[in-house]
């Protein structure tokens, strides 16, 4: 197994900046980066000014479309970052008077983004005059110029990365576009789509017109921004502040509410972590397994009773995904097996392929590699055509997965028909026949790379003392959140008195500890979950090193601190 090393993180601004807070805070906020203690303060009218680049002649042809009463179809993307863009878009559009309809293409017959098909597609199905993208179309040179010639205005707005041009669209609203002043690079297509109605509905408002109180769709924006993995900067954390707030207080779209509750999840204690693995894997089956249809439905139902049988199909869709996806990933440890797994043998890049895999779970497949085994790593299946395979790519820190890719199709153009993505993942299409020498050859590049990077490293915040290690930091630390993306939850380390242990199941393992340098202190419970086959305990040492997180604990009516184990030593 890959051998990790623990170590503090490095204060990236100064503990002393932050005046009226503890210590452990000030430590806190120092390793991650921030600048003032402001940043705490995440309220709405903080959210960074409307600078996008190609915002305002977004907004004026809307505007106009919704006066002359034109047809505006979405063209939304099969993820849950896509589900709440469409959503969001249809919801305010059709509140502001727009008739409205949205397309999202079906993963495995057309792929990603506006395709020159999509343009055609919606052409025959709805007539539009003004095609608007969420959460893609930064690189639809094609599909820009197809709806074009169909006679459609364009719009896109994005949030992918992009070193090329942008297409000739009408307007193009992307942070990430080249020379767009917008400071914050971290937005989610949910959020890009959100400046563009919050200042359209605001423009209209100033006009006498119709307009919108964006602030009722927060809950997608926190759900579109978190599922999708944005870097959690300022601007992010005070959108999904904002988004869990109004969720806990049930002022939601009802689908939420449906999907918490087949979740066996309560909306009032949720967490910025739920978005995550509670709401975006269940909004996500939808597209993986079959039409992003229903989870756009779901979200938009106007009532729990319309909701519920969309939020019972997504749960669903939801266990058939994690049983596939189980399928796939013994298929591929079975075939990383064939290699020695220890660090020295390990290849720099894990590229997989079987024809039977299933394209709409291989990017959680390749994301469970990438964290198992520190290594960049891409896992493909067939495309429809018989011709091409389709690869969802993901990468550890140091390694942007998307240059990379840009980088081999350079070199090699024949290799990479398609590729899209950002720094942590991304997606790309080959033919069959290229896949040994793309393997090949993105391992060579991957290879090149610094060896530093290939080693795993867990961050801590370093120790607390025995003052610290109690329910009012856990109380402290969650006045700090929402955690997430490039503001991680706070971990620590620390090395500890074995004072008693037992196995729960003979998986998990519950250990009382004390204080390892020898003083009088409370005696800390910790709890180590599917131990068994993560570590090494060894019972007859009287210490332990762990890396861990604080948490409540609830049994009986007693609430107790305790300590999640990350990982331990010996």
């Amino acid at each position: 197994m890959t051998k990790i090393l623990v170590q503090q993180r490095p204060f990236l601004t100064r503990p002393e900046n932050f005046q009226g807070v503890s210590p452990l805070v000030a430590k806190i906020l120092a390793r991650r980066g921030v600048q003032s203690t402001q940043e705490l303060e995440l309220k709405l009218k903080h959210l960074l000014a409307p600078t996008m680049l190609g915002l305002s002649q977004a907004i004026t042809l809307i505007d106009q479309a919704i006066d002359q009463h034109k047809k505006i179809v979405i063209v939304g993307d099969y993820d849950a970052d896509g589900a709440t863009s469409t959503a969001l878009m249809v919801l305010a559009l059709r509140e502001m008077g727009a008739d409205v309809e949205y397309l999202v293409p079906d993963r495995f017959k057309y792929g990603y983004g506006l395709t020159p098909a999509i343009a055609d597609l919606a052409f025959a199905k709805f007539t539009p005059d003004l095609l608007i993208t969420v959460d893609n179309g930064i690189s639809s040179h094609e599909g820009v110029q197809q709806a074009q010639d169909h006679g459609m205005q364009v719009i896109i707005t994005d949030h992918h990365l992009t070193t090329k041009p942008t297409p000739q669209a009408e307007a193009v609203v992307n942070p990430n576009q080249l020379g767009c002043p917008f400071p914050s690079k971290a937005l989610a297509g949910v959020g890009v789509a959100f400046y563009v109605l919050a200042n359209l509905s605001s423009q209209r408002k100033q006009d006498g017109k119709s307009h919108v109180a964006m602030v009722q769709y927060l809950d997608l924006v926190a759900l579109g921004t978190y599922a999708d993995v944005a870097s959690l900067d300022y601007n992010n954390r005070i959108f999904i502040d904002a988004g869990l707030q109004r969720i806990r207080q049930q002022q939601c779209r009802p689908g939420i509410l449906a999907l918490l509750d087949l979740a066996k999840r309560d909306a009032a204690h949720l967490s910025a972590s739920d978005l995550g693995f509670v709401l975006g894997p269940r909004i996500n089956a939808a597209g993986r397994m079959e039409t992003m249809d229903i989870g756009i439905e779901c979200l938009l139902a106007p009532s729990l009773e319309e909701a519920y049988p969309l939020a019972e199909q997504l749960t669903q869709l939801n266990l058939e995904r994690r049983q596939v996806e189980g399928k796939i990933k013994q298929d591929a440890m079975t075939a990383l097996e064939q290699i020695e797994l220890d660090q020295a043998h390990l290849p720099h890049a894990l590229v997989l392929f079987e024809p039977h895999w299933h394209q709409g779970v291989i990017g959680i497949v390749a994301g469970r590699l990438k964290e198992q085994f520190h290594r960049p790593s891409i896992v493909f299946a067939c495309d429809e055509d018989g011709v091409h395979i389709k690869g969802s790519a993901r990468s550890i820190e140091g390694i942007h997965i998307r240059d990379a890719i840009e980088l081999l199709a350079e070199q090699y153009p024949h290799l990479v028909t398609h590729f899209g993505g950002h720094a942590a993942a991304a997606g790309l299409t080959i033919k069959e026949q290229h896949f040994a020498e793309f393997k090949t050859r993105f391992e060579a590049l991957i290879a090149t790379y610094e060896a530093e990077l290939f080693q795993a490293t867990l961050w801590t915040d370093g120790e607390l003392s025995t003052q610290e290690l109690n329910l009012t930091t856990v109380d402290l630390l969650k006045n700090l959140s929402p955690w997430g993306q490039k503001f991680p939850s706070p971990v620590f380390e620390g090395s500890f008195k074995i004072v008693d242990f037992r196995w729960l199941k003979e998986v998990h393992l519950k250990l009382h500890l004390a204080l390892a340098d020898g003083k009088t202190g409370p005696i800390v419970e910790a709890i180590a979950f599917n131990a068994a086959s993560k570590y090494e305990f060894n019972p007859m040492q009287d210490y332990v090193h762990l890396v861990y997180e604080l948490d409540r604990n609830e049994f009986n009516g007693q609430v107790s601190l305790q300590l999640k184990v990350i990982h331990l030593s010996q």
